[in-house]
């Protein structure tokens, strides 16, 4: 079997008497990409601090490569860990131009291989014309681009990135997003990062740990967390989406308003019981002909969709996303129907 590259295995770190991290367990294979992804606060960017080193943990392991290089009663030096990092701000060198910035960790390689080495990667982020250039002289997406070329010269196991498209404008950031993940495919690179922006994390990760209160909730692909969350906390944090009460008829049947849907149970619901079924905009259509008729209440105009907020006749609310050419006002009642054929449903909050 594989050794995984990256395994953190029910790590905790404390700040004082505050558990930051709780029993933190994942895995990364070599060449994947993962992401913690969460709301502020929730222990993400410890977590990858602690991977790389800046900070201890209070327990558990972190192995890299099978080594365990953190655990209660020992931890490696950041810079033996073969770690490479992208920060939020990026911390180039003011006073190194492009050339010297990306050369920075490789002073140990002989002075041809070294300018090689420079000279393949500027090539790589594509900024083979700004080499004598300075950071102050850049755009955000070429400092970028610098502090990611800079970090992944010296071949490292690992790269960790930390929020990196945060001080990006919203274009720049869905462009720069699929940049590097295609560069760090093409050169099979191990990664994680952490943020807050789920289209980021669904456009560079492999894989995504959803974290609450220092817990990952769920470690999963992007598609399994929007169509498969394991917890109500996940699936109110992912993607839009709105819960539907039904009665639970069996072991994979609800009965809603919006008829009997197939349905993942949880556990504690037993048949003749109350579920609530997580309805995304996705699963319906507007369909005029359909007898299902629900009242426009607002409208979210998206370019080429309309993302409708519609309350059910039984007063419920669900939402559509509907292509703009059906241009409906607030107060108006349309035809739906859902077109999904399974779905998950959870216990109803108290």
């Amino acid at each position: 079997m594989t050794t995984a590259l990256l395994q953190l295995n029910r790590i905790r770190q404390n700040y004082g008497e505050h558990p930051v991290l709780r029993d933190l367990s994942l895995t990364l294979q070599k060449g994947e990409i993962g992401c913690l992804l969460g709301p502020s606060g929730c222990g993400k960017t410890t977590a990858l601090r602690c991977i790389a080193g800046f900070e201890s943990i209070s327990g558990g392991e972190i192995l890299i490569n099978g080594n365990c290089v953190s655990s209660a009663k020992s931890s490696v030096p950041p810079e033996k860990r073969q770690i490479g990092m992208v920060f939020q701000d990026y911390a180039l060198f003011p006073h190194l131009d492009v050339a010297a910035n990306i050369g920075f960790g490789l002073h140990r390689l002989p002075c041809n291989e070294r300018a090689q080495r420079i000279d393949e990667w500027l090539s790589i982020v594509q900024l083979d014309t700004a080499a004598e250039k300075y950071p102050h002289e850049l755009s955000g997406g070429q400092q970028q681009r610098v502090a990611l070329a800079r970090a992944l010269a010296p071949h490292p196991a690992l790269l960790l990135l930390d929020e990196p498209f945060s001080n990006l404008d919203v274009s720049l950031r869905e462009h720069l997003s699929q940049e590097v993940r295609e560069i760090l495919k093409a050169q099979h690179t191990t990664a994680i990062l952490v943020t807050h922006d789920q289209s980021e994390a669904f456009a560079i990760a492999d894989k995504i740990g959803v974290m609450f209160e220092g817990e990952i909730q769920q470690w999963d692909t992007a598609y399994n967390l929007y169509h498969r969350p394991e917890t109500r906390s996940v699936a109110d944090f992912i993607g839009q989406g709105m819960f539907l009460p039904g009665k639970v008829i069996d072991t994979d049947q609800i009965e809603t308003e919006l008829g009997i849907l197939h349905s993942k149970i949880p556990p504690e619901c037993a048949a003749g019981g109350m579920a609530d079924v997580l309805i995304r905009p996705d699963d319906i259509v507007h369909d005029e002909a359909s007898p299902q008729q629900a009242i426009i209440t607002n409208k979210a105009f998206q370019g080429a969709e309309i993302l409708y907020t519609l309350r059910l006749p039984g007063g419920h609310g669900v939402l559509a996303l509907v292509p703009s050419h059906y241009n409906h006002e607030t107060g108006d009642k349309i035809g739906i129907r859902l077109i999904a054929d399974h779905f998950t449903a959870f216990k109803p909050k108290n």
